[in-house]
């Protein structure tokens, strides 16, 4: 017997509810106020799906035909014609996509949380909006600390822990 669930049905099941999403994000972005560029406020939006979306969109934008973690369309790496008055305007910082399955079978192979799993993607993403990357891996190692200072204060995982690999 196949039983197939939504994403809808999977994101209902998540521990993390949108307000705390809000409050996290607000965090971190306050967090890193020195990466961002002067804007009245800051504006992302977060997707989560399931490996058939996320493959599809890997496949479309990274020539990979597989699901991964997540994905990060950083709006900032495009030249647009700004008004004279945009510091007054909340900046658009992109789109983070997460494979809330991918996520969850990550989660079981480290022994942790899904919540936090989902809470380290979403500030590896965010960190790829602002610019960041791990082409080698002492960036990949700086990335890897400065996602866990971001999730340190909001207690989501213990002083000092990383996670090794991405």
């Amino acid at each position: 017997m196949q039983v197939e669930v939504t994403v809808q049905e999977l994101v209902s099941q998540l521990p993390i509810a949108a307000e705390t999403w809000q409050t996290w994000f607000g965090e971190w972005l306050q967090n890193l106020q020195t990466d961002l560029p002067e804007a009245a406020g800051y504006e992302l939006s977060l997707r989560l799906t399931d490996d058939g979306e996320i493959s599809q969109l890997n496949a479309t934008y990274r020539q990979k035909s597989q699901p991964t973690d997540v994905l990060a369309f950083a709006a900032l790496e495009n030249e647009h014609p700004h008004p004279e008055d945009w510091h007054s305007y909340p900046l658009y910082l992109g789109d983070i996509v997460i494979s809330v399955e991918t996520a969850t079978r990550q989660a079981e192979a480290r022994g942790h949380d899904t919540k936090v799993e989902l809470a380290w993607l979403a500030t590896h993403g965010l960190l790829h909006l602002l610019g960041w990357d791990h082409p080698d891996e002492q960036s990949l190692q700086q990335m890897l600390q400065r996602q866990a200072s971001l999730l340190e204060p909001l207690g989501i995982v213990p002083a000092g822990e990383t996670f090794s690999k991405f």
